[in-house]
């Protein structure tokens, strides 16, 4: 699977933002999808998964940020609301097996495919 991210930009603070991850390959309806996001100076982190019709978020994301696919058209979607500066940093699709459990959700190492990253920036 390859995976490409797009849609980041400069929003202001409280402001909404659409990123997509474009997939290619047939297998992608199968795939457990997550999006994570870096910030300057750390580490890669989870944002937020979904797996089998499931959501999981990150606490930070939650009631704020929303995944959903569209499997005919091979792609991953992250809506992004009520923008805060803390949000900003480079945010990267990725896929899973379907075998990867709930709690392996939040680590890099689970995800075998990464999209190339789209910055956001929130500005105050």
């Amino acid at each position: 699977v390859q995976l490409q991210a797009s849609g980041g930009g400069l929003v202001q603070a409280g402001g909404s933002l659409r990123l997509s991850c474009a997939a290619s390959g047939r297998t992608f309806s199968s795939y457990t999808m997550g999006w994570f996001r870096q910030a300057p100076g750390k580490e890669r982190e989870f944002v937020i998964a979904i797996r089998r019709g499931t959501t999981y978020y990150a606490d930070s994301v939650k009631g704020r940020f929303t995944i959903s696919r569209d499997n005919a058209k091979n792609t991953l979607y992250l809506q992004m609301n009520s923008l805060k500066p803390e949000d900003t940093a480079v945010y990267y699709c990725a896929a899973a097996t379907p075998s990867t459990i709930v709690s392996e959700l939040v680590r890099t190492r689970s995800y075998d495919y990464w999209g190339q990253g789209t910055l956001v920036t929130v500005s105050s």
